[in-house]
């Protein structure tokens, strides 16, 4: 059987499909390659105003109507905005699959943005905002873009500002959807107990016969970085740091390794170094990930603790030895070995949560034009030598090019 069902619309809009037949439960999802990195200065957090507003009314539902529609089913709609995307989604019982098809396509295209409902989410988003605020391990690592990527669309904060959300207006969304949406960066994903015969059917019923769109605008890339360090004090009682850089982009080859490298110094297992290191050893932290993201045109590599105040230069030398031994000395075949085992098994667990693969599926089709078969990144992984870990970490973890955020308690 054919892992995938892809099919091209004539209107341009992708559709990507995986039949399983072991569960009773739909996911269905609509991603527009559309994130805040598209937007002006002047409209930051539009994206993800639209993606609350589209629960609040379209041409032929209120906002009661389309909450209810699923969920009086036992389904779930959701939404989310990343720096490069904009995604609806739903679970469903794959006999209601339909309702949820219909209801994804109309309030992602028909959505009616009612002014008394944008005074309302605007509200909700500003409260949203003091919420991260309050948070400092949220709010750190939004500010952390914004001191990596300087004035570029790629550091803006995908809530916005205080001041460009209260500014944004009907006549905003519009236009912003108008100039942006582009149906040739539009995918339709879904994964289930369904034929691919059932989904070319709905797919041919609600989202085919809509009017071509598309769009002239380009994403500025990223080009000229310069380290930057900034402390700045906050009401809390730990230091909150992070440090890193621009690195290697969803297109670079060298990824797949450098993840790696990333996974065995500072990943989510409690074996990696930086927590054996810090936490296990020592004592001075609660966690210490480090973290590797990837856009189109840039990475960016992070190390992320937060620590008493006493100890947190002891901290931070810790992670610059880390680092260090990685560039210095090569792993033993046994270390690497057991690194390789470890990543392939997170990224096969990862797979396993039907919804996430979905999003996946709609996020690489947009991306990279194809989806990548688990077992050719497994090969990717068996073919990374130590010497060539050594090799990237010298090249990609240079400590003088790094840049740093810390949040410091008031003395």
């Amino acid at each position: 059987m054919q892992e995938y069902y892809c099919h091209e619309l004539s209107n341009g809009i992708r559709t990507i499909h995986k039949e399983i037949n072991y569960t009773k439960i739909a996911h269905v999802g609509i991603m527009l390659d559309i994130g805040s990195r598209d937007e002006d200065s002047s409209q930051k957090g539009i994206t993800h105003f639209w993606e609350h507003m589209s629960f609040k009314g379209t041409h032929k539902r209120k906002s009661f109507h389309i909450i209810n529609r699923l969920e009086s089913l036992g389904g779930e709609l959701n939404a989310y905005t990343t720096k490069e995307k904009i995604c609806f989604y739903a679970s469903i019982l794959d006999a209601h699959l339909e309702k949820a098809v219909e209801l994804l396509v109309d309030i992602v295209f028909n959505s009616a943005f009612p002014k008394k409902q944008i005074e309302k989410e605007r509200q909700v988003i500003l409260e949203e905002m003091s919420m991260y605020q309050d948070t400092p391990e949220d709010a750190i690592m939004d500010e952390f873009d914004e001191v990596i990527f300087n004035k570029h669309p790629l550091g803006y904060n995908i809530l916005g500002t205080e001041q460009t959300v209260k500014s944004i207006s009907q006549t905003d969304f519009m236009h912003f959807i108008e100039a942006h949406v582009d149906f040739k960066k539009i995918v339709f994903s879904s994964i289930g107990n369904i034929s691919s015969k059932k989904i070319f059917h709905l797919i041919n019923k609600y989202l085919a016969p809509m009017e071509i769109k598309t769009s002239k605008q380009e994403r500025l890339i990223f080009k000229k970085y310069q380290p930057r360090h900034k402390v700045k004090n906050r009401e809390i009682s730990q230091v909150h740091y992070l440090l890193g850089l621009p690195t290697y982009s969803l297109h670079d080859p060298k990824r797949i390794p450098f993840f790696l490298l990333t996974n065995i110094l500072g990943g989510p297992a409690m074996n990696s170094r930086l927590n054996l290191s810090l936490r296990e050893k020592y004592g001075f932290v609660y966690g210490v990930e480090a973290q590797f993201l990837t856009y189109t045109d840039i990475g960016l590599f992070s190390i992320g603790f937060a620590s008493d105040p006493a100890n947190f230069n002891k901290s931070k030398s810790l992670v610059l030895k880390e680092i260090k031994k990685l560039q210095t000395q090569t792993l033993s075949e046994g270390q690497l070995r057991a690194a390789k085992v470890q990543l392939k098994g997170q990224m096969a667990m990862s797979e396993e949560n039907n919804n996430a693969m979905m999003l996946m599926m709609a996020k690489s089709l947009l991306d990279l034009n194809e989806i990548p078969a688990l077992n050719e990144v497994f090969k990717q992984i068996d073919l990374t030598t130590a010497f060539e870990l050594r090799e990237i970490a010298e090249e990609a973890l240079v400590v003088d090019q790094m840049s740093s955020l810390t949040f410091m308690p008031h003395s």
